[in-house]
């Protein structure tokens, strides 16, 4: 493969951005793998920035939208993502609050009834106590959980 210039990595990287939502981890993983140096990843990063190529917010909030609504991710799974993919949390911490939280505990509802179907337990202690695992795995929060399992007593399982 020929080395890119710096100016043909820039149309890249905007035909890449251009195609979907992408952060700057992704871009600079990209740019890296195209043997891009530092410098001319800066560049090139402040000019995608700079054409709203990239925006730090936008790709955030569509993260947690589709990681929410097809996933079926909790909150903080959702936020492990964002911060794995290096976004600040000042950037989405208050996107993550903006969830409809009608659609967020129906999207809950929604996976332990799928769950509840395939799990075996002797007892609905047994079987709420490996859904409240399967959820919180899943990232939600233990109210939440509490609220769609109507069966499981408040007392009945710890924090």
């Amino acid at each position: 493969m020929k080395e890119l210039t710096e100016e043909e990595a820039l149309y890249k990287a905007a035909a890449y951005c251009s195609s979907a939502e992408h952060c700057r981890s992704e871009v600079i993983a990209r740019l890296t793998a195209w043997g891009m140096d530092d410098g001319a990843q800066q560049r090139i990063l402040e000019r995608l920035v700079k054409e709203r190529y990239i925006d730090e917010a936008r790709y955030a909030r569509f993260y947690i939208h589709d990681k929410s609504r097809f996933d079926k991710w909790g909150r903080n799974k959702i936020a492990q993502g964002l911060k794995l993919k290096k976004v600040p949390s000042a950037v989405y911490a208050g996107l993550l609050d903006e969830l409809d939280e009608e659609e967020y505990l129906d999207g809950l509802r929604t996976l332990l009834a799928a769950k509840r179907k395939h799990v075996k337990a002797r007892t609905d202690y047994e079987r709420n106590g490996k859904l409240i695992r399967f959820a919180l795995g899943r990232g939600y929060e233990m109210d939440a959980i509490r609220r769609c399992l109507p069966e499981a007593d408040d007392d009945e399982f710890m924090d």
